[in-house]
C-alpha cells in the first residue's frame, strides 16, 4: 500500500536489524523501499539489500556533502547504474549548508560531482534522486543548463523537499517529483505544508529518510520505513483526500518516476 522512496538501509542503525525492519514494514503495510547510496565504499551494501529482498530497490552515486573518499567518474558510476535492480542516480545535488570558512566559489568540486551524476544519468535514462540544501538556486541552474543541452532526458526527485514554492514550482517546471519527509509532520513546519498543498498529488512522492528525520509521534527516534504511513496521513490531511488515495498516488508516482511494475494483485 505504501512505498518508502528514500531510506538508508545500509546504515548501522538499521543495518543490523534488517528483518526486524522488514517485519515492521509488512506490519504497516509498507510494501515497497528505495535503498539510497551516499558513497561508492557503501555501494556493495546497498546493493546487497536490493539484491537480497524482492521489494528494495537502491540506487548509485556519491552525496554532494561527502568528502575524503572516493571520488565518482562518469565510466565508473554508469557501470554501477547498469547492475540489476539499481534504478536511480544519487543521491546527489548541491550543499552549501557547511561551507566551513569555504565561499560557494570554492564549492566547485560538488558542481563538479553534480556534473557527473548528471551525464550518467541521461546517459542511462535513469532519475536523479536530489539532495540540494542551501543551494537552490545553483541546482536548479544545473538541472536547466543539462536539460537545454542535448544529451538524454532527465527526470529525478527532489528528496526530503524543504525548500519554498518557488523552488518547488522549478522542479516541478523541470519535470521532476518532490518527495515528504516526516518534516511534514514537524509543528515548525507549516511553510513545508503550505507547499504540499500546492504541489499536485500526482507528483507527490513520500519517503523517511531513515534512519533520520522520524514522523510525528517517533520525533527524535530511529526512524524506519514503517513510518512512511505518518506522512502519507499528513499529506492526506493537507490534501483533504483519504489515506488509500494518497497511498495510491504515490505508489503510481514511483513506479512511473523509477519505472517499476506495480506488485502483483494490484
Amino acid at each position: 500500500m505504501f512505498v518508502d522512496s528514500h531510506c538508508h538501509l545500509s546504515f548501522p542503525e538499521l543495518h543490523g536489524r534488517i528483518d526486524a525492519v522488514r517485519a515492521d514494514m509488512a506490519a504497516a503495510r509498507v510494501d515497497r523501499a528505495l535503498v539510497i547510496c551516499t558513497t561508492l565504499e557503501e555501494f556493495p551494501a546497498v546493493h546487497a539489500l536490493a539484491l537480497q529482498h524482492d521489494n528494495f530497490w537502491c540506487t548509485a552515486g556519491v552525496h554532494p556533502d561527502t568528502e575524503g573518499l572516493a571520488e565518482p567518474d562518469v565510466a565508473g558510476l554508469t557501470a554501477l547504474a547498469h547492475q540489476p535492480r539499481v534504478v536511480g542516480i544519487g543521491e546527489t545535488g548541491l550543499d552549501y549548508y557547511r561551507l566551513n570558512g569555504r565561499s560557494i566559489a570554492d564549492m566547485a568540486w560538488q558542481r563538479e560531482r553534480f556534473a557527473v551524476h548528471i551525464a550518467v544519468a541521461q546517459a542511462t535514462a535513469k532519475p536523479l534522486v536530489i539532495h540540494t540544501r542551501s543551494a537552490s538556486d545553483d541546482t536548479v541552474a544545473m538541472l536547466r543548463e543539462a536539460q537545454a543541452r542535448a544529451g538524454g532526458a532527465l527526470t529525478g526527485v527532489f528528496h526530503c523537499f524543504t525548500e519554498t514554492a518557488d523552488v518547488a514550482r522549478a522542479a516541478l517546471d523541470l519535470g521532476f517529483m518532490i518527495s515528504f519527509s516526516g518534516i511534514l509532520t514537524f509543528k515548525t513546519a507549516q511553510a513545508l505544508r503550505d507547499v504540499a498543498a500546492f504541489v499536485p498529488l500526482d507528483r507527490c512522492l513520500i519517503e523517511t529518510d531513515s534512519p533520520y528525520l522520524a514522523p510525528v509521534p517517533h520525533r527524535g527516534k530511529t526512524n524506519s520505513p514503517a513510518w512512511v504511513p505518518h506522512v502519507a496521513a499528513e499529506l492526506a490531511r493537507i490534501k483533504g483526500a483519504p489515506l488509500e488515495v494518497v497511498a495510491a498516488a504515490t505508489s503510481r508516482n514511483f513506479e512511473h518516476l523509477f519505472q517499476l511494475p506495480a506488485p502483483a494483485g494490484e
